[in-house]
């Protein structure tokens, strides 16, 4: 399965990177091919590597001003022209999207994938990784969105919370039929 990893190209401490780094080993391990941002800095490093180290595949997708942080190495990188190309080749490329932790330009790619759930425009399994309760504030906010008629569809068809890794990726194979 290509699973398409939203994150931070930030450094982040051990509360993050831990697990990032068990998620990236699970998926490699399972035989899977990681899908992200391309950059060869900070948690997106950390992914990629737990990813190749596990014996995953990876694609990037990088953005021509971020060309020069693009991960070399790799099995397939394509490099948009600008982030609304990048966001759609990484959604094309991806049977599955995981959110870990990161910024704005991950919550841009995040409400981006359940803007298209919620009209119908893919039926992708979309797994948010609250890691260390980074996501609390958000999950309450969609509940809230939910409970006052802001969506049109149950917050359970949009996205999974997932609290750790192991439930994540499990969630994903249940969810595309993988054993």
């Amino acid at each position: 399965m290509n699973i398409c990893v939203f994150l931070s190209a930030a450094d982040l401490d051990e509360r993050y990177t831990r697990p990032a780094r068990e998620f990236a080993k699970l998926l490699g391990k399972g035989g899977h091919t990681l899908v992200w941002g391309g950059s060869d800095v900070g948690l997106m490093k950390v992914v990629a590597d737990g990813v190749q180290e596990a014996g995953g595949r990876l694609v990037g997708v990088s953005v021509q001003f971020l060309s020069a942080k693009a991960r070399p190495g790799v099995d397939e990188m394509v490099v948009a022209r600008d982030l609304a190309e990048r966001k759609k080749l990484l959604l094309e490329k991806a049977d599955a999207v995981v959110i870990m932790v990161g910024g704005t330009g991950t919550l841009d790619e995040a409400t981006e994938i359940l803007e298209l759930k919620k009209h119908g425009h893919t039926d992708k399994p979309v797994v948010l990784l609250n890691t260390a309760g980074f996501y609390d504030g958000l999950k309450e906010q969609f509940r809230r969105m939910e409970d006052e008629g802001f969506l049109p569809r149950p917050l359970t068809d949009l996205v999974f919370f997932a609290e750790e890794p192991v439930g994540a990726l499990a969630y994903l194979e249940e969810s595309r039929g993988v054993e």
